[in-house]
């Protein structure tokens, strides 16, 4: 596999029409929202669909969540052992080599050498933490959003011998009319070297963050990509930004209108600019 060529910086633009981007647990699954009232996603949500993503492309995935398991291992400390490669390492010696480990871990999986992952189970004795390359932020949309509350009902009962009760269950359903999130991340060139994150990866993590939805069930609404941006500065042989990270983040600034590109000269390369 290719080096990583240079430091990457991404910014994914996201649309929600009557649906629900990113539930809150302690929130009565209310959409998430900061105390301004703009839409948040989490960053945890957004990387959960990146490793659906990897999975739905073929790849093979450390972090898969139970609906989605298709390796037959029903907890990460089960995948883990049935690696081979980990599981030889392990077998060696009572105190294994943890770079050896942390290696052999990236190898396998493309979520640990992307986002990194710690190895640290009951009953084994390495503890081992990969730092990943790729960085994701929570999304925040571009204005405040309108939260619209629904009212149901379920006209079943859940258990037997509930005579006398009435079968209709009052509950309620939450959506955004409308939101445009903004999420922003990077790939470090350093942490990617250490992990084996390489240039075919990358275009793997460009493909994900290009089809995030797709497979997703849309029963609450559509969301989708609305369009995704890729951009790179400095020189690429000496793997360093010409310019600090706040001028590439402030030169995508989105309004409801337009995508602001003043500062864009800064730019020495631009990747791609596409609509999906």
């Amino acid at each position: 596999m290719t080096n990583l060529k240079g430091k990457i910086d991404f910014a994914v633009i996201i649309s929600a029409t009557n649906a629900n981007p990113n539930g809150d647990p302690l929130n009565g699954n209310r959409p998430r929202e900061n105390f301004d009232g703009y839409g948040e996603i989490s960053d945890v949500c957004i990387k959960r669909k990146i490793r659906n993503r990897f999975q739905d492309l073929g790849k093979r995935v450390f972090v898969q969540s139970d609906d989605r398991a298709d390796d037959g291992f029903a907890s990460l400390k089960a995948r883990a052992e049935g690696c081979g490669e980990l599981k030889a390492i392990l077998s060696k010696n009572k105190n294994p080599d943890r770079e050896q480990f942390s290696q052999a871990a990236c190898r396998e999986w493309i979520d640990v050498r992307a986002f990194g992952q710690v190895f640290a189970f009951k009953g084994v004795n390495v503890s081992v933490g990969v730092r990943g390359p790729v960085s994701v932020q929570q999304a925040v949309s571009v204005s405040p959003v309108d939260i619209i509350s629904m009212q149901i009902t379920k006209s079943v009962n859940s258990e037997d011998g509930k005579e006398g009760k009435a079968s209709d269950t009052m509950g309620t359903k939450h959506r955004v009319g409308f939101g445009l999130y903004v999420v922003k991340g990077s790939v470090n060139v350093q942490l990617a070297e250490k992990t084996g994150f390489s240039q075919e990866d990358a275009e793997l993590l460009k493909e994900a963050l290009k089809t995030l939805f797709e497979n997703t069930p849309h029963r609450r609404g559509r969301r989708g990509v609305w369009r995704y941006v890729v951009y790179t500065g400095g020189s690429m042989k000496k793997r360093h930004r010409q310019y600090p990270p706040q001028k590439y983040t402030e030169a995508f600034k989105l309004t409801k209108k337009r995508i602001d590109r003043n500062l864009l000269p800064i730019m020495r390369f631009i990747w791609q600019i596409c609509l999906v």
